[in-house]
C-alpha cells in the first residue's frame, strides 16, 4: 500500500531504495524557469553543450525582474527568449503572468514530475504533482537530462475534516500547518492532503497550501487528483491531461496531522517570519497603511472574485494604498469580462501588471514604519524594501476587508456574498511561444550584462580552505539572493 507520494516518486526512480533517508535519483517530467534565476540556469545548460531540452515540457517565465529602470532586465530577457527557442523550450513573456499560476493553468499534469528554479514550485502538487523547488544548476541537469537526486522523504498525512466558513480561506489552512510545525517542520518531508475536507477545496484553494508548504521548508506537498481536478482542466481546456490519483487505502504515513476546517478562524502571518502566527481578532484594529493582493499564493480567479465582493459597492479607506496584481493575463481578462475589475478600480484600488511585482520587492514599498496587509507568501525582514515596515502575510478576504476599514479586519464579520459564478473556459496562450523548429538558424542574445561561465577544471578528491562565513538558522532565500529592484537584477 503506498501513499500517493511514493506512487508518483516510485514511479520516477532511476535509482536509490525507496527508503525515507536513502539517496534516490528522480526522473523530471518538466522543469520550469523564472528570469531571476533562469538566466544563469539556461547560461549553464550551454555550457553543458545540451542542443535540445530532454524533457517532457521545459518552460521559461518572465515574472521577477519587470521593472525595466535600465537595460539589464531586458537584455536578460532578450537573452531567455533567444536561448528559449533555440534549446527546444518554451517561453512566456512578461505581463503573461505569474509562473506557478500559469504552470498550474497552462501545463501541470497529475502524476508527472516538475523541478523549478523557484522555490514555490511546489504549488505543481495542487495538481497531483511532485513539483520540487532548486537552485539553477539542478534545473539545468534536469534539462540536460540528468536526474535530480535527493534523499527519499519521509509522507506525513494531512487529514482535512469539515468545511470552510464564511470568511476563512485556504490561506488559513496553511497558516495553521505553519503554526503547528513551523518553518523547520517540513525538512526532509512530503505533506499529502487527505480526508473529507480535501473535497471542499477547488484547485486555486489548493495551490495556496502547496505554495506554501515550501515555507513549513517541506520538500513539496500533493493533493490528490480527482472530480475538481477535471472540473479545472476542463475550464483550461485540457481535460485529456487528466489522470485520476490518491493513495492507497491503508497506505502507511510515517505521521498525520488532523486539521477540522470548520475549526478555522481568518490568521496573520506577523513580522518577520510565516510561522508567526495570530488571529486576525486578536489583532482587531491595529491601523494599516498598505494592502497588497497579489503573487503565486493568492492572485487566482477565485481569489480575486472573493476581494470583489467584498469591494463592491464600497471605498477603500483614507489611510489605506491598495495595489492588486492578478496572477495571469487570462485570469485578467477573465476579470475585465465579468466587472470584477471595475470594481476594483471603483474601490480606489491601484492595478498592477500580472507579476510577482512586491512581493519580490519590486516596487509598492510600504512607508517607513508602515504596516503593510499582504496576500504573499514571505514577510522576511527588508524584503518589502522598507526594513521599519510590519509586513503581515493574510488571506485575500483579510486583507480586502481591512483595505475597506482602515484598521485589521476579520472578514467573517463583514456581509458579502461567498459565491459567484464558474470561472469561464477562455484561454489564452498568445503570449506563450514555442521554440524555433529551426534552432540552428536562432542566434541568442547577450546583453553586456550577461557574462560566459568560467570554465573550470575538476574538483581534486580533497582540499583545504579557510570557512569565510558561518551563518545563522533559519536561512531566507532573501539571505541568498535579496529581493528588491536595486539587487535583483
Amino acid at each position: 500500500m503506498k501513499t500517493l507520494a511514493q506512487k508518483i516518486l516510485d514511479a520516477h526512480l532511476v535509482s536509490g531504495r525507496a527508503q525515507a533517508g536513502e539517496q534516490v535519483e528522480i526522473k523530471m517530467d518538466q522543469t520550469l524557469t523564472q528570469d531571476a534565476t533562469g538566466t544563469m540556469a539556461y547560461m549553464q545548460l550551454e555550457a553543458m553543450g545540451v542542443d535540445q531540452v530532454k524533457t517532457e515540457l521545459s518552460v521559461s517565465y518572465v515574472d521577477h525582474n519587470t521593472l525595466q529602470s535600465g537595460y539589464m532586465n531586458a537584455d536578460d530577457h532578450a537573452y531567455l527568449q533567444s536561448v528559449a527557442a533555440k534549446h527546444g523550450v518554451y517561453f512566456s513573456k512578461a505581463g503573461n503572468g505569474i509562473c506557478h499560476q500559469l504552470h498550474l493553468e497552462r501545463f501541470a499534469k497529475p502524476g508527472k514530475t516538475l523541478i523549478g528554479s523557484d522555490s514555490h514550485t511546489p504549488t505543481g502538487g495542487a495538481m497531483a504533482m511532485i513539483a520540487i523547488g532548486a537552485g539553477g544548476l539542478d534545473v539545468a541537469k534536469a534539462m540536460a537530462g540528468i536526474p535530480y537526486r535527493i534523499p527519499y522523504p519521509k509522507i506525513v498525512e494531512v487529514r482535512l475534516t469539515g468545511e470552510l466558513g464564511h470568511g476563512v480561506s485556504a490561506k488559513d489552512i496553511i497558516l495553521e500547518l505553519l503554526r503547528l510545525q513551523s518553518v523547520k517542520g517540513g525538512v526532509g518531508r512530503i505533506y499529502e492532503y487527505t480526508g473529507p475536507g480535501v473535497k471542499t477545496l477547488s484547485v486555486y484553494q489548493r495551490a495556496t497550501i502547496t505554495n506554501m508548504g515550501a515555507e513549513l521548508g517541506a520538500t513539496t506537498s500533493v493533493f490528490p487528483s480527482d472530480e475538481i481536478t477535471r472540473e479545472f482542466l476542463k475550464r483550461q481546456q485540457r481535460e485529456q491531461d487528466y489522470v485520476p490519483l490518491k493513495a492507497d487505502e491503508g497506505a502507511v504515513y510515517d505521521a498525520t496531522i488532523e486539521i477540522d476546517l470548520s475549526a478555522l478562524k481568518p490568521a496573520a502571518a506577523c513580522p518577520n517570519s510565516p510561522d508567526n502566527i495570530q488571529a486576525v481578532e486578536a489583532l482587531q484594529g491595529k491601523k494599516v497603511d498598505q494592502v497588497a493582493i497579489g503573487s503565486c499564493t493568492n492572485s487566482g480567479y477565485e481569489d480575486l472574485m472573493k476581494v470583489a465582493a467584498i469591494l463592491k459597492g464600497r471605498k477603500i479607506a483614507e489611510n489605506v494604498s491598495l495595489v492588486i496584481s492578478p496572477g495571469s493575463r487570462q485570469v485578467m481578462r477573465k476579470l475585465i469580462q465579468n466587472g470584477a475589475f471595475a470594481t476594483f478600480v471603483d474601490a480606489g484600488a491601484r492595478i498592477l501588471e500580472c507579476t510577482c511585482g512586491p512581493c519580490i520587492g519590486m516596487g509598492q514599498s510600504p512607508k517607513s514604519e508602515g504596516v503593510s496587509l499582504r496576500t504573499f507568501n514571505r514577510n522576511f525582514y527588508g524584503r518589502s524594501g522598507t526594513l521599519s515596515a510590519e509586513v503581515y502575510l493574510v488571506s485575500p478576504e483579510t486583507a480586502a476587508a481591512s483595505a475597506i476599514t482602515g484598521v485589521f479586519t476579520d472578514p467573517t464579520t463583514l456581509d458579502y456574498e461567498d459565491t459567484f459564478a464558474p470561472e469561464p473556459s477562455y484561454v489564452d496562450d498568445s503570449l506563450i511561444y514555442a521554440p524555433s523548429k529551426q534552432p540552428e538558424q536562432v542566434e541568442v542574445q547577450f546583453g553586456p550584462n550577461i557574462k560566459p561561465l568560467p570554465i573550470n577544471e575538476s574538483l581534486p578528491a580533497s582540499f583545504a580552505k579557510r570557512v569565510v562565513i558561518k551563518l545563522e538558522d533559519n536561512i531566507t532565500t532573501d539571505h541568498i539572493a535579496p529581493a528588491g529592484a536595486k539587487v535583483l537584477p
